[in-house]
């Protein structure tokens, strides 16, 4: 009978490389006010739900960060187990998790993203805010 042993390099690495994006995660998350993890950058975005938070995020002003998951596997598959959150875009303000797509989108027509902003200082253009939910409400 052979005797197969597991492989611990495999594992701990793995776990070491996951560690790190945790660690990486972190750090975005904790030293920038509003961070967006998405599918490409803030200016050639490679998904178009990616596409649509960092049009509105670009639209009304907002400063961020953004971070490309298609650059790091371990980001990727990180990220969505940090916010417990089963997909990409993820964003974040003042180390707070807001949402993806959908909720910011929502957040954006109800002026509850503008209530976020206002309530944790971060800076935005009201006046391009309210265009946006006016273009969209016929």
């Amino acid at each position: 009978m052979k005797l197969i042993k597991p492989n611990l390099y495999t594992n701990s690495h793995r776990d070491l490389k996951m560690s790190n994006a945790t660690t990486q995660i972190q750090s975005h998350i904790t030293e920038n006010d509003v961070v967006l993890f998405m599918k490409g950058t803030s200016q050639m975005p490679q998904c178009g739900f990616s596409s649509r938070i960092a049009g509105v995020l670009n639209y009304m002003g907002v400063e961020f960060k953004d971070v490309n998951v298609l650059e790091d596997q371990e980001v990727r598959q990180g990220i969505k187990d940090f916010s417990d959150w089963p997909t990409i875009p993820q964003l974040y303000v003042k180390g707070e998790f807001v949402g993806g797509c959908d909720i910011v989108t929502e957040m954006t027509m109800s002026g509850e993203l503008d209530t976020l902003f206002d309530n944790k200082n971060v800076n935005y253009d009201k006046d391009a805010s309210s265009k946006i939910r006016d273009a969209n409400s016929e």
